[in-house]
């Protein structure tokens, strides 16, 4: 199974050919670490385009990231979402943050082996992570009201984008009662209002302005 163009050009039909190569290498790569360091489930490394790649890629239609902003992807595990994001935005500067050493380590051979030249991977907790970034994205590694504050002063003030500065967060299910108890002013963006795979179905964009 190799990058099937269609997918992701379906929805995202102006990449490089460098980019279409980048995606394209994701899959192999992903299934020899996979194998060694398991960083992706099992069960879903042939749906990896699918399930994380496209995933990903939602917040690309939530907004599109401009040269010179700083991203944080909090949690990042195997790199997601925020290789497939640098994949996309080359000219936005992407700091991908786990506190689990293997997890960097294969980030950072992914990232090298295709060469994304705005990826900086960290082994860290987020709180201890220095600097201010325009937004923090992450896939739902925690419940916000956990999350929010490992995050909450890492939030540059300077917009350079038309969507305020704020947390991007990949979420699934029933969120109404996970942002009350949060007291977050959250918005929410059905996933499926950009991808009609029925995957979609009940993940969400979460979208909490500075």
């Amino acid at each position: 199974m190799n990058f099937d163009s269609t997918f992701i050009i379906k929805y995202f039909p102006h990449l490089s050919e460098r980019q279409k190569e980048q995606f394209s290498a994701l899959y192999p790569l992903y299934k020899v670490w996979n194998a060694n360091i398991n960083v992706i489930s099992r069960k879903d490394i042939d749906s990896l385009y699918l399930r994380h790649v496209l995933h990903a890629l939602a917040i690309a239609k939530f907004i599109r990231f401009r040269a010179g902003e700083k991203i944080m992807d909090v949690g990042t595990g195997g790199g997601f979402p925020g290789i497939p994001l640098a994949i996309l935005f080359p000219e936005t500067d992407f700091c991908l943050v786990d506190s689990i050493g293997k997890k960097i380590k294969v980030v950072k051979e992914v990232a090298n082996s295709i060469g994304l030249e705005n990826v900086n991977a960290i082994q860290s907790r987020a709180e201890d992570v220095k600097g201010k970034f325009h937004f923090v994205v992450s896939r739902a590694v925690a419940q916000l009201k956990d999350f929010y504050p490992w995050v909450q002063n890492k939030i540059e003030k300077i917009s350079l984008n038309a969507v305020p500065n704020g947390i991007i967060y990949l979420k699934g299910g029933d969120l109404a009662e996970e942002i009350k108890a949060s007291g977050l002013k959250a918005e929410t963006y059905p996933i499926s209002d950009y991808f009609e795979e029925s995957f979609f179905d009940t993940k969400y964009i979460v979208f909490i302005p500075a």
